[in-house]
């Protein structure tokens, strides 16, 4: 009888968030209203909290932010592990965080990025589910698709955790994607924050105003 794969949340956030102007890593979750209504969370703590609730462990690869993240990381129960070459970008980190995924044994991923807010639970478990699916048809991963625009987190089996490993680490993540696609199984999700990524102060403000009022 197979075993379902054993997964581990990995969270990218090792970048210097440039265009922002801080570190993405602390923007309030939910943006708050006002000065008096404090955060429930921030981009970092959301994420770990929602991995958590669908994988074994989270570990965060961090860079030369890696003091300032350590306090959240290791309060919110994940685990912190440091890329000591940033400067070669996003895919070196991811590099590191699956590397990390092996070393603790577990066999499956879901990655995502920090400059998010986190999908829904009911989101996540279903990209579990459809990945237990997927793997048992010989597949290597499943992607979200939202409106068509394929995002975050993904879930990648043991066969492509390798292919990623392979590489060189100046690749593109969405470039061996593509390369490996009859291995890859897109999932239609309905929510919308699979598909986003904040990168400036202007897409936050964005952001902020398409969410409900409380």
């Amino acid at each position: 009888m197979s075993r379902a794969p054993s997964h581990c949340g990995v969270i990218l956030a090792a970048g210097e968030s440039r265009r922002m102007g801080q570190n993405k890593a602390f923007l309030p979750w939910p943006p708050e209203e006002s000065p008096a209504t404090p955060p429930k969370h921030t981009f970092l703590s959301a994420a770990i909290h929602a991995l958590n609730g669908v994988n074994d462990m989270v570990i965060v690869v961090a860079g030369n932010n890696e003091s300032e993240l350590m306090p959240v990381v290791y309060a919110c129960g994940g685990r912190l592990v440091r890329n000591s070459s940033p400067e070669r970008g996003q895919f070196s980190s991811l590099q590191v965080g699956l590397r990390e995924v092996l070393n603790h044994g577990r066999s499956a991923a879901m990655i995502t990025l920090v400059d998010r807010p986190p999908p829904r639970i009911d989101t996540l478990q279903l990209l579990v589910t459809a990945f237990e699916r997927a793997s048992h048809a010989g597949n290597w991963a499943v992607v979200p698709e939202y409106q068509g625009k394929h995002g975050h987190p993904f879930i990648v089996g043991r066969e492509m955790i390798e292919a990623f490993l392979r590489a060189p680490a100046t690749s593109i993540a969405r470039d061996l994607e593509h390369a490996n696609q009859q291995h890859i199984e897109y999932v239609a999700v309905d929510d919308p924050f699979v598909a986003i990524n904040v990168d400036t102060p202007e897409d936050y403000e964005a952001l902020r105003r398409t969410l409900p009022r409380s």
